[in-house]
């Protein structure tokens, strides 16, 4: 049944190590040969009392030669100086099953940051040995762990052992860099990941400038993808920026356009408005040639106003009574009518009178 309540790890270590193998499968074998500082791994397997060497390189597994362990008397350099990989390779012994002692461990949590330390507490509990007679190393289970807890495989064998395997590799003029166990080995593309049987005092010291190169490498690789995904999102994001400028600039401008627009449009209506009416109402010169016209002689004009369509006149006339009639004969002139009553001069005899009229929005010939 699935435990809910289990805890997960979250390995980014196997992340990265799966993720450079991935990128490893796209780098042709012969470039990946000169590049990697990894060039092989002479591997000493002890079983039966002899000494088994191959020579490993990604999948490819080579044997070398076998040795009886009372033989003191080979010497691997004439190998070494044959085969160049050979002198390059890292040296690890892998001790068969018989040799070491596996058990299987759960602890708290709180003791993973030191799980070495807790086990060799408790050593004695776990094995029947003490931890001064033993080298034993921890390697940390996959897998679902209980809450609280975390699963760990202690890999034990004795110092006795590990010490006579140890200075017979030496005579054989190897010096070995790692230590494990053929029933749970260690990966050979990444043993510095892995556990080791060797102690402190027993491992050599390695070059710190391959590994130095290799961060280096690792970490150009690192900023040169970071570059690749950030530097079109960054030219993405300029051109954006430079298309809303010019946006906004065009946005300025056509506004501007319009407010001119707009002012010619009243403009041109204003004008359409005064032409209009302008071609509605006949000129001021043609009523007054039409008045000159209809009036007779006898008649004189004192006072003459146009405004707004309507035509107002004051002057002396012996009738003024049908100056009404007369001023509608015409076509440019209709609705005649006295604006203020008609009165007699004195002295002349004739009638003063005051008449509106209003103008014809559609001018037609005047009535000879």
């Amino acid at each position: 049944m699935l435990n809910l309540n289990s805890t997960i790890d979250l390995n980014f270590k196997h992340f990265f190590r799966w993720w450079k193998q991935e990128l490893d499968f796209l780098i042709p074998e012969k470039i990946k040969h000169i590049i990697n500082e990894n060039q092989g791994v002479i591997v000493i397997l002890h079983k039966d009392n002899k000494l088994i060497l191959f020579y490993c390189l990604g999948d490819v597994e080579e044997h070398l030669v076998t040795l009886d362990r009372m033989d003191k008397t080979f010497n691997i350099q004439s190998l070494l100086e044959k085969d160049e990989r050979l002198a390059k390779a890292k040296i690890l012994i892998r001790l068969s099953g018989s040799d070491v002692i596996q058990k299987e461990l759960s602890l708290p949590v709180a003791a993973k940051e030191n799980l070495e330390q807790v086990v060799s507490y408790e050593l004695d509990r776990y094995t029947p040995f003490k931890p001064e007679d033993v080298y034993f190393a921890i390697k940390t289970m996959d897998g679902v762990n209980e809450v609280g807890q975390i699963r760990v495989k202690m890999i034990l064998t004795t110092r006795e052992i590990l010490d006579g395997l140890y200075d017979d590799v030496k005579t054989i003029g190897l010096i070995p860099l790692y230590v494990d166990c053929e029933e749970s080995p260690n990966s050979l593309d990444y043993l510095e990941d892995g556990y080791t049987l060797l102690p402190d005092i027993l491992q050599q010291k390695k070059a710190n400038i391959p590994r130095l190169i290799h961060g280096l490498l690792m970490t150009l690789t690192g900023i040169l993808l970071l570059l690749v995904l950030v530097i079109p999102v960054l030219l993405e994001y300029q051109s954006v920026n430079e298309l809303q400028l010019k946006a906004m600039s065009l946005e300025k401008d056509a506004k501007k356009v319009k407010t001119m627009q707009s002012s010619i449009d009243a403009v041109i209506d204003e004008t359409t408005r005064l032409i209009k009416e302008k071609s509605v109402t006949p000129d001021l010169v043609d009523m007054l040639n039409t008045l000159s016209i209809l009036l007779k002689d006898d008649t004189s004009l004192s006072y003459v106003q146009y405004s707004d369509g309507h035509l107002q006149i004051q002057g002396e006339s012996p009738a003024a009574s049908g100056l009404l009639a007369v001023l509608e004969t015409s076509d440019m002139f209709v609705n005649a009518r006295f604006a203020s009553p008609v009165t007699q001069d004195r002295s002349s005899k004739l009638e003063r009178f005051q008449i509106t009229v209003d103008v014809a929005k559609i001018g037609g010939k005047v009535n000879e």
